[in-house]
């Protein structure tokens, strides 16, 4: 059995990245954070910390920090179901931005007020979601990666579709014959991050072009992204669950009509859930298949 003490050091210096910090959550010394954290190096036999600045975790720290955020929040749901008023769980659950601004909440809000739950959303590119379910910043969340991840399940969600569109002035400034190689090497891209491949992937399987031998703009906000292209500073791909009846109203266009890229998404969760945590996956599975496209 791991000593609990030497284990709420390792938490809280993990995810503070500090035994200063550490030191002043458990209300105990730094020298005691680093004499109980060393004990229980020795008590598994592995270093856990690498003492830097921050200080961050070893292979096997990640995989005890992964475990001991697994038991803090089913240790949380366990004491708060003594109560008659218990306090409300926090459940950190890891999302991309488009989930996060078309369907996730509204989908889950009367679930989350009945049940009491409060979220600590971590937001990153869908790609990259499952790298912070790997790290234990979270403890489920939204993904396009289909593989299941050691010790989690993993269900399919549904397809977000995105297609490329832009204002119609912008249309017809830079692309008044089509979506052709020779305006797209002069024309604005509107990207969501330095991470956001949809844009540059569509150009290059359409024209040929390489990522970068053409003008971008970065615009890392969801609603931003989709004003921006309303606004016809530049063209970007959009999902269907953003765009809503733009394109019926003429208010945008679709600059490759046919053409479109869709997105698979997945929940993935701990395989050994607690109960909280199973009903917001059955929650997040019942309100994407609503709102997406069928996996």
């Amino acid at each position: 059995m791991m000593d609990t003490r030497h284990c709420q050091a390792f938490l809280a210096a993990a995810e503070t990245g500090s035994f200063e910090l550490a030191a002043a959550q458990l209300s105990i010394t730094p020298s005691a954070i680093s004499q109980r954290i060393a004990a229980l190096e020795t008590a598994l036999g592995s270093p856990l910390l690498v003492r830097s600045r921050p200080c961050r975790t070893t292979a096997a720290g990640q995989r005890l920090l992964v475990h001991l955020r697994r038991s803090r929040l089913m240790e949380e749901e366990f004491l708060a179901g003594l109560h008659d008023e218990p306090a409300p769980l926090r459940v950190p659950i890891a999302v991309n931005n488009d989930t996060l601004d078309t369907w996730l909440l509204p989908g889950i809000a009367d679930f989350l007020q009945r049940e009491r739950l409060t979220l600590d959303i971590v937001l990153d590119e869908q790609n990259y979601t499952y790298a912070l379910l790997e790290k234990g910043e979270a403890v489920a969340g939204v993904s396009s990666e289909a593989k299941v991840m050691r010790g989690c399940v993993v269900q399919p969600l549904g397809v977000m579709r995105y297609r490329m569109l832009a204002s119609p002035a912008f249309a017809a400034r830079w692309f008044p014959r089509g979506f052709e190689r020779a305006a797209a090497l002069q024309a604005p891209v509107l990207v969501f991050s330095r991470k956001d491949r949809l844009q540059s992937d569509f150009i290059q399987a359409e024209l040929g072009l390489m990522p970068g031998s053409y003008p971008m703009h970065h615009v890392p906000a969801s609603a931003a992204f989709l004003d921006a292209v309303k606004l016809g500073l530049g063209y970007g791909m959009v999902p269907v669950e953003q765009y809503g009846s733009a394109l019926e109203t003429g208010e945008l266009i679709d600059l490759v009509p046919g053409k479109f890229t869709d997105v698979p998404l997945y929940w993935h969760a701990w395989r050994v859930q607690s109960p909280a945590l199973e009903r917001l996956g059955q929650a997040v599975v019942a309100a994407a298949r609503r709102s997406l496209l069928p996996p």
